[in-house]
């Protein structure tokens, strides 16, 4: 099949390379014009903090994301001059629509303001800027400007700048790898063609995506050098293979053909499984998971298009002249069963033991700090500190504590209007509030009678509860817990009540709850679906089986790592990362995903040359010395193009990307070489004939050919 789709390729060469070139473009004015529909948003639909905010933001005209909270230091401020304050701030409010001021709190000469707006996050970050400017008008420059809406508006450009930094590195650092790879041919200009087309046409379809959903502010930082890295692995990859069969084959057609069935066909199945493990985000609850995604999908399906048309098209128009005569690079040898990697698999092989055994136990001793990994929904105070939103962040942490910016706030329906102002309600909102005030992790209680906290129908009533702590900090989380266990207590209101609990931290820990809950299920799936790709692919059950386990190991090695990284510290200062305690939820099961695609892409390079030397006769020895002498060069070289890649994320300024870039740079350092290197052919040595074995019942079910159980091998 895959020889008669090249030959259509070949024949409409011409209109296929036009697209490919309209889409760069198009990708280039989709990337300049993405930032201003994408969002930081946390919203978990159909949750308990959900249905609260859905109240505020229908009968209060506010959204939990679209609140700017403002900080103004004084000194010695009389009654007078302290009423100036307020009365002045709150006209520099007026310049945002719908604003007002929800919550304001004096203490140790700052003044702590809330104002609340009827904007989505998307919507309110514009007018950070007129805020800041109204608020000097109006005599307060030293006030600061800082909550949700800021923080987007602060870290776009931030953002901006780092992937602009990260794209630089990653290729130069591509270009100098595949010079030292490819050696100095025009092949080297193929991968990031190749790379750029790639990127092009997924931002451009992730440009259509967020015209309609939500999409978050990382995804194009994600989509830039996760692609680059794994669109260069694909292309590598197929150069690599046209290489060879060049060398065997004087007809160019036929060499491409001859690719496209080989190493063609493994980036399509590599593509379509590091698909499906990032497909399984599309099932967590959350806009904010299922948008990474959803661009986690698209950038190895669209590098699989390009695989299948633009790579076929570029090495037939360049044919032989794209290795031209000079340094041939590494994957130039012309005997690669002679190379580092044939020599390190043939020591292997008579000491499979010793060196699985000892293997296993390291990489297990390195992943048993994983048993020490915390979460966060979010790293708010992880801002860079030039920052004016993160300066204040900062400066609150040390006075007061970051729960300021990210309020908790009491919706009360009492079912019917005008309930709200009796009494009785009264006397029940003011044993609530000083209930709640006790709590050692609230800072101050907000609660009245005026508009601010009664709807104009008397129906609603709503409580600020401002925490002393991060929204992440497991004291944050307890506080949430303890505020809906005292809510779903709470006595004196008229029958028929009902009482949420919404605002960020709520907000924070359903999302980390609807995360959690649907993990086992994600990860069995994605186990399923891997083990049924890999059996039909290898035509063995014992191998994709061993591949999952494998990969597992590195996936709980990068996680064990973050912690070493961010919660101890342990490099940190040389890297310039943050200490935190926890690790963004987000970044895990994002990591999760990729890592344990790009695991399995590494162990179909690997196998399905092993597979072909079978194929063709080999010993299960001679196969896995052919496999890995043929491939794991591409593979370490693909690998460490991958991971500078990463490094635009390593060195930014968010702890989200850094975490990410630490995680995936390590998984994939790990899986390349130690695992690929030591543990799959030590492994695979062990397991002997049993590595090809599938039954004919199981290769049924699997529409594929069976693998009969062969007789043993004689010992070397």
């Amino acid at each position: 099949m895959l020889a008669r789709w090249t030959h259509r390729v070949i024949r409409h060469r011409a209109p296929i390379l036009a697209i490919w070139i309209i889409t760069i473009v198009i990708g280039v004015y989709a990337a300049s014009n993405l930032n201003q529909f994408l969002t930081t948003s946390l919203e978990v639909p159909g949750s308990r903090s959900e249905k609260a905010n859905e109240l505020l933001a229908q009968h209060f005209d506010e959204n939990t994301e679209g609140t700017f909270t403002v900080i103004y230091k004084y000194t010695n401020a009389t009654d007078a001059q302290m009423l100036s304050i307020k009365q002045r701030l709150a006209k520099a409010a007026e310049v945002v629509p719908t604003a007002r001021i929800a919550a304001q709190k004096a203490l140790i000469g700052t003044l702590y303001s809330n104002i609340t707006t009827s904007f989505s996050l998307v919507e309110a970050a514009p007018y950070t800027q007129i805020l800041r400017d109204e608020l000097i008008k109006q005599d307060l420059a030293s006030a600061f400007v800082t909550g949700p809406p800021a923080i987007e508006k602060d870290v776009t450009p931030v953002l901006a700048k780092d992937l602009a930094r990260g794209q630089i590195v990653a290729v130069v650092i591509a270009l100098l790898l595949l010079l030292l790879l490819l050696g100095s041919t025009w092949a080297i200009f193929i991968p990031l063609i190749f790379a750029t087309a790639s990127v092009s046409l997924t931002l451009s379809i992730i440009y259509l995506l967020a015209q309609k959903f939500l999409m978050v502010l990382y995804i194009p930082n994600i989509v830039e050098l996760i692609g680059l890295g794994l669109a260069i692995d694909y292309s590598l990859l197929m150069l690599h293979r046209f290489r060879r069969e060049l060398s065997n084959e004087s007809d160019e057609t036929a060499a491409l053909i001859r690719t496209m069935q080989t190493a063609g066909r493994t980036v399509v199945v590599s593509g379509v499984t590091v698909s499906i493990a990032l497909s399984s985000l599309l099932l967590v609850p959350v806009p904010f998971v299922r948008s990474l995604g959803a661009a986690g999908v698209l950038v190895p399906l669209v590098s699989v298009i390009a695989a299948l048309t633009l790579q076929p098209v570029l090495l037939i128009l360049l044919g032989k002249r794209v290795f031209s005569d000079g340094y041939q690079g590494i994957m130039g040898r012309k005997d690669p069963l002679q190379g580092f990697w044939s020599r390190l698999t043939r020591w292997v092989i008579p000491r499979a033991k010793f060196v699985f055994a000892s293997s296993l136990i390291l990489l297990l001793l390195a992943a048993s700090l994983v048993f020490k990994l915390e979460i966060t929904p979010s790293s708010l105070t992880a801002i860079p500190k030039n920052l004016e939103s993160g300066k204040v962040i900062s400066e609150i942490t040390k006075k007061v504590g970051p729960g300021l910016i990210t309020p908790n706030e009491i919706v009360i329906d009492f079912g019917s209007p005008t309930s709200a102002v009796s009494s009785e309600v009264d006397q029940a909102r003011l044993a609530l509030a000083t209930k709640i005030s006790t709590m050692p992790q609230v800072f101050m209680v907000a609660s009245g009678k005026e508009a601010t906290y009664v709807d104009s129908t008397g129906q609603y009533m709503r409580i600020y509860v401002i925490g002393k702590d991060a929204i992440g900090d497991i004291k944050t989380r307890n506080l949430v817990q303890q505020l809906r266990m005292v809510i779903s207590k709470a006595q004196g209101f008229p029958e028929g009540t009902r009482i949420y609990l919404g605002g960020s931290p709520a907000q924070g820990v359903d999302l980390i709850d609807a995360i959690l809950s649907s993990l086992p299920w994600i990860i069995a799936l994605v186990l399923l679906i891997a083990f049924l790709l890999l059996a039909r692919t290898f035509r063995s059950i014992l191998l994709p089986i061993k591949a999952i386990i494998l990969d597992l190991i590195s996936i709980s090695i990068a996680f064990a790592v973050l912690v070493a990284v961010f919660k101890y510290g342990f490099a940190s200062t040389l890297l310039g990362t943050y200490r935190l305690d926890q690790i963004e939820a987000w970044v895990l099961i994002f990591m999760f995903a990729i890592l344990f695609g790009l695991s399995m892409d590494y162990e179909i390079f690997l196998v399905s040359r092993m597979r072909e030397a079978k194929d063709n006769g080999a010993t299960n020895r001679e196969a896995i010395i052919e496999g890995i002498a043929n491939t794991s060069g591409v593979v370490t070289g693909a690998a460490i193009i991958l991971v500078g890649a990463l490094s635009g994320f390593v060195f930014g300024h968010f702890a989200g990307l850094q975490e990410l870039g630490i995680g995936l740079a390590v998984g994939i350092i790990i899986d390349a070489t130690i695992i690929r290197g030591l543990l799959l052919p030590s492994s695979m040595v062990l397991l002997g004939r049993w590595n090809w074995w599938l039954p004919q019942g199981f290769a049924s079910l699997l529409n594929t050919k069976a693998s009969p159980l062969e007789e043993p091998e004689a010992r070397l």
